[in-house]
């Protein structure tokens, strides 16, 4: 086989995007076939290349999804590089990439077992009374995602239970993604092929996007500054990427999500991105 096309055994949503890369892969006179990361009983080693696609399963057991990929990477060409799954698996990228100078949705990082509140983070960064997110830092799909109110029992709770059993991330709620909305910018070997709209997404709700929109010069920049300190930072070159934005505080965009692991590619919107992932596929393939 050339390419296996990493999922997992229970899908918790459907893929969209695997059909098309499926059929589109054999236009290209190339074998694939979509396979779970979780079954014990996939050889690997029958892959050319190992791509990570719909593995949303992974923030349940990471120890074990890293541990797989691992073995993995040491029997068939893993997609993206293992270095960029480790870095990317924990969501304190998001203040690595600030610390080197691109701008993040605000976020604070709540240790395992370190406690704090709420309302003192709040206060703390003088972020006002707009809300929070509270969300696990190993996460996929909107797993355990909230947006509560600082001070308020509710949030106060479910930071102690997240933080715990794991690491926390806390960040401002940006009101910006409810009209302008979040922006997704799919990276594809290099090139910005598209952006979707996508609407505010908390635990137990449904992916919401939009069709193909305009993507902005201060947006389309964000996305080459963030995927260049990821390489300069990890020393490895991504085949795909998926950027999330949305304008920040100051009414700039700012990152909220880089996903460099499975992210949905939204290839109905963006026949581009699926061409140029083959391309890149087929140029990467080991003989």
């Amino acid at each position: 086989m050339d390419v296996a096309l990493a999922s997992c055994a229970r899908l918790p949503e459907p893929d969209p995007d695997a059909a098309p890369l499926v059929a589109a892969l054999g236009r290209a006179g190339l074998s694939a076939a979509v396979l779970p990361w979780d079954d014990p009983g996939v050889d690997w080693s029958s892959a050319r290349m190992t791509l990570l696609r719909a593995t949303w399963n992974y923030p349940l057991r990471p120890d074990a999804f890293l541990a797989w990929a691992e073995s993995t990477a040491r029997v068939s060409r893993l997609w993206n590089p293992l270095p960029v799954v480790r870095w990317n698996l924990h969501k304190g990228y998001l203040l690595e990439l600030e610390r080197l100078g691109i701008p993040v949705a605000p976020t604070e990082l709540v240790r395992r077992g370190t406690g704090g509140s709420l309302s003192g983070i709040v206060a703390g960064r003088g972020w006002g009374d707009g809300g929070v997110v509270v969300k696990p830092a190993v996460s996929a799909a909107s797993h355990r995602t909230h947006r509560v109110d600082p001070g308020k029992e509710v949030g106060e709770a479910l930071l102690g239970e997240l933080a715990a059993v794991g690491d926390v991330l806390v960040q401002a709620y940006l009101p910006s993604v409810e009209d302008y909305g979040e922006r997704a910018l799919v990276w594809i070997d290099g090139e910005i092929t598209h952006a979707v709209r996508k609407s505010p997404r908390f635990e137990g709700g449904e992916e919401s996007v939009s069709g193909a929109v305009e993507i902005r010069p201060a947006e389309a920049d964000l996305a080459r500054r963030t995927l260049e300190a990821v390489r300069a930072h990890v020393d490895e070159r991504v085949l795909y990427a998926r950027v999330d934005m949305a304008p920040g505080p100051a009414g700039d965009p700012v990152v909220m999500e880089l996903e460099l692991i499975e992210p949905s590619l939204y290839f109905e919107h963006g026949p581009r991105a699926l061409e140029g992932l083959v391309r890149g596929i087929r140029t990467r393939l080991p003989a």
